[in-house]
């Protein structure tokens, strides 16, 4: 069955149907910005193929949304309760992480590894390998619902300015498919489960400092969305939140690395200059937006010039603190080294990209480049820790 919508309603097969629900019915209203829109249905569920104008669209519990938008298409509404909104809790938590991208998990995720790998290798009489392997998995879970802890709450924030920035409108709780109460809901799930899951470290290694930290943990990383209210230095603040990741997997492994290795803190160093270079490089693409609305970044205050310039000096630094955490740890040998020879050139390759290419290159240098200076350091600083 197939419809065309026009700027009254659905036209064509099937357009009754539709058209004639009201609000007794279960229908709601989208909004979208194209001049016509095809319907079609599939498996009982309606789905929008593209179009403009107002859609009438009945509630369909077996196809869990009222009108589900295809992928790509721009489908603001309001409400969030309503509208759009899926309507199994399953169908918002996936909504909801779909939209802030666990593959960039990939940007933390080994230096939480390497932490961990670090301080259990100092473990007096070393860690059995089953409880290395279960510390190992509980890192991981932990990381993972930190991370989305805390971007949801970024978009939980952000979804005012978010529903005005043009490059950010389709964002889930931005457009109204999910609302705040919904986001939160799924927010805090998350904090309770990364509270739980510190909180194993405990049975399992006798260490209780992850479920004592686990909170002033979640407000930490929680902070930097909303720094940029109130500061140009908000880069250094997600610096920050993702420094953390090295030093929490090693107090969860080992509490008291962190008074013996010098390493770690020149590593966490490098990841607090690293993130603010290169997050400064994502907000060049909001420049004027963030200066109409008053919001506050290196780029909004200095330019694109002189942010570029601030970047640079900050992944110099960077540069400089991991030669550092390389030279102090006899544990690092060739290995690291090349990773970390190999990271100096990326950093290097993604200004060159920036340069060349101006904002046509963000996506390489922001997220490609980036991506693969982690994974990078990641794993050369593992292997050659228990090679």
């Amino acid at each position: 069955m197939r419809g065309e919508v026009g700027r009254h309603g659905v036209e064509g097969e099937g357009a009754g149907a539709l058209s004639d629900a009201g609000p007794e019915d279960g229908a709601e209203l989208a909004r979208v910005r194209q001049p016509v829109a095809t319907l079609e249905d599939r498996a009982g569920g309606w789905r929008l193929l593209g179009g403009g104008g107002h859609v009438h669209g009945e509630r369909n519990p077996e196809a869990g949304f009222t009108v589900a938008p295809v992928s790509g298409i721009d489908v603001p509404t309001g409400g969030g309760e309503g509208g759009l909104s899926p309507t199994g809790p399953l169908a918002r938590v996936r909504l909801a992480v779909s939209d802030i991208k666990l593959a960039h998990s990939v940007f933390a995720m080994p230096f939480a590894l390497l932490g961990a790998v670090m301080a259990a290798e100092a473990v007096p009489g070393g860690l059995g390998a089953g409880a290395l392997a279960a510390a190992i998995g509980l890192v991981v879970v932990c990381m993972v619902l930190a991370r989305t802890w805390a971007m949801l709450v970024n978009r939980l924030a952000d979804r005012g300015f978010d529903a005005e920035n043009p490059r950010t409108a389709r964002r889930v709780f931005a457009s109204g498919r999910l609302g705040a109460g919904q986001g939160w809901t799924i927010a805090m799930g998350c904090g309770v489960l990364f509270v739980g899951a510190a909180g194993l470290f405990w049975p399992v290694l006798g260490n209780p400092w992850p479920l004592l930290l686990a909170v002033p943990v979640l407000a930490w990383i929680a902070l930097y969305s909303y720094t940029k209210r109130f500061t140009a230095l908000c880069h250094v603040f997600l610096g920050g939140a993702l420094a953390a990741s090295p030093l929490a997997a090693a107090i969860a492994l080992n509490p008291q690395a962190l008074g013996e290795q010098a390493a770690l803190w020149l590593l966490a160093g490098m990841v607090v200059c690293w993130v603010a270079g290169f997050d400064i490089i994502y907000a060049l693409q909001d420049l004027e937006f963030d200066r109409e609305r008053g919001l506050k970044s290196v780029p909004a205050r200095l330019g694109a010039s002189g942010g570029i310039w601030v970047s640079r000096g900050l992944h110099a630094a960077a540069f400089g603190l991991l030669v550092g955490a390389w030279a102090v740890d006899p544990r690092f040998g060739w290995i690291m080294l090349m990773g970390v020879l190999l990271v100096g050139g990326l950093l290097v390759l993604e200004h060159a990209i920036l340069a060349k290419r101006g904002k046509a290159g963000l996506d390489m240098a922001f997220f490609t480049v980036n991506g693969v200076v982690s994974v990078v350091l990641g794993l050369c600083g593992i292997v050659d820790v228990l090679v």
